[in-house]
């Protein structure tokens, strides 16, 4: 937690710069772009976010990575090297994170997982996308999972909000009244 919070703050100031300079969706994909390099190179990964490596090569590092990925943003740039010389690469993730959720705010969109037992057939995925879009009034993003405990049924998340409409849970409700009713 202690993690995203200080992710917000680099995202919280990153908007500003960004949004003064019209770039908010270039930078995103360049931020990405790059955190791609830690799956793509895990021994870049160990090292960049080693703590016993000091700051100063690891800035340096980045600086040479920066120089051969071209033609990057001023505010891409700025972003990446000030997290190495502060040593907190290791928030690029939720930096990531928690930028693409507040630009996808900016947007009027929201993200949502749909979680079922199987997988949606053809056309669900988008029928139940049109009712998230109207029961939310913005444009949603799904993501979808499946995950057999569910049984049966949907759990739909947005945000912190989460609607479980899973069989599983229906079952522990009456597990829970069943419960309740025999031990009053």
């Amino acid at each position: 937690m202690a993690n995203r919070t200080a992710a917000a703050r680099y995202v919280r100031a990153l908007l500003e710069v960004c949004e003064q300079e019209a770039e908010l969706e270039r930078v995103e994909r360049e931020v990405s772009a790059f955190a791609g390099l830690f799956d793509e190179h895990p021994t870049l990964r160990k090292s960049l976010l080693n703590p016993a490596v000091p700051p100063a090569p690891k800035r340096t590092v980045v600086a040479e990575l920066l120089d051969r990925a071209g033609d990057l943003s001023p505010v891409t740039r700025r972003l990446l090297t000030l997290l190495a010389e502060r040593d907190r690469l290791s928030l690029l993730p939720e930096i990531l994170d928690v930028y693409r959720d507040r630009l996808m705010e900016r947007q009027g969109m929201v993200r949502a997982r749909i979680t079922t037992a199987a997988p949606l057939p053809d056309g669900r995925t988008d029928e139940m996308t049109r009712r998230l879009e109207a029961a939310t009034g913005k444009r949603v993003t799904v993501e979808t999972a499946v995950d057999p405990e569910v049984i049966g049924g949907v759990v739909t998340q947005i945000g912190s909000t989460v609607w479980d409409g899973s069989i599983a849970r229906h079952l522990a409700r009456l597990r829970e009244r069943f419960l309740g009713d025999a031990a009053g």
